[in-house]
């Protein structure tokens, strides 16, 4: 039993947090049913837990069809925890001039339970670019930040994307677990993680990591669009360029090379 659990009121606060997670970029309205179907939850306990945070503001209520999606008190938290970020405001004049650098989108992710979370991004000066939203998670397997953050990752957390399935989201994604084994030795050897066509069609990205001053990786910065324009020696160009604005902004939070 995790020691967290003998407080009283855990077992509630944790059903909360599961509730309000449960929504997502593909799933931002759901009825009572599905909330009680995706969280293991009976309705009663679901329902009950749902008024309270209605109650808050932390989800409201659909009026045509009375299913739930997020309130806007989560949007006023999101928005402070954003700009309470210490690594995001560090990152943000960085994520500037790599965008103005390379034309492209840059990212700032972070490493959220097999997942990777957006936490800043600049778009891209090109009309036909790309965009992920802020708060957005991405899978793991099929991204230049996410392939990145696992190769730094502890080896549990390794074991278990690789014993995970890999669905396939773009024609190049890495499915067979010893490739992306493979793949992640290449990018901790080569500094840099490279995504090309294994989100989604058209699409590649390169990533470098930002290091903590305990030397850790715990965050990666990107760049991202269409293959058209970023092939061949521009892949080895902008990469230079990644690496370079992660490594500065490693420095200003304070990590030495060891």
């Amino acid at each position: 039993m995790n020691g967290t659990e003998n407080y009283p009121g855990t077992q509630a606060v944790t059903r909360a947090i599961v509730l309000l997670k449960s929504f997502s970029a593909s799933h931002p309205e759901r009825s009572l049913a599905e909330l009680a179907q995706a969280t293991g939850l009976n309705k009663t306990t679901a329902y009950r837990i749902l008024a309270a945070l209605e109650h808050e503001g932390l989800v409201i209520r659909t009026p045509h069809t009375g299913a739930y999606r997020l309130g806007p008190e989560l949007i006023a938290l999101g928005g402070l925890a954003l700009r309470s970020h210490d690594l995001r405001a560090a990152a943000r004049p960085i994520l500037e001039r790599l965008a103005a650098q390379t034309g492209e989108t840059t990212t700032l992710e972070v490493l959220s339970q097999h997942q990777v979370l957006v936490l800043d991004e600049v778009s891209s000066r090109y009309l036909v670019g790309t965009s992920q939203d802020v708060g957005s998670r991405l899978p793991i397997h099929a991204t230049s930040t996410g392939k990145l953050l696992l190769a730094y990752a502890p080896p549990h957390t390794v074991e278990a994307v690789l014993r995970a399935p890999l669905p396939r989201l773009g024609p190049r994604t890495i499915t067979d677990p010893q490739r992306l084994r493979a793949e992640l030795d290449q990018i901790r050897s080569q500094g840099y993680a490279v995504a090309q066509e294994e989100l989604e069609s058209g699409f590649v990205a390169i990533a470098a990591p930002v290091r903590s001053h305990d030397q850790c990786v715990t965050a990666a910065i990107s760049v991202g669009g269409p293959s058209l324009r970023l092939q061949g020696r521009r892949i080895l160009e902008v990469s230079a360029q990644v690496q370079a604005a992660a490594q500065t902004l490693s420095q200003q939070i304070a990590y030495r090379p060891g």
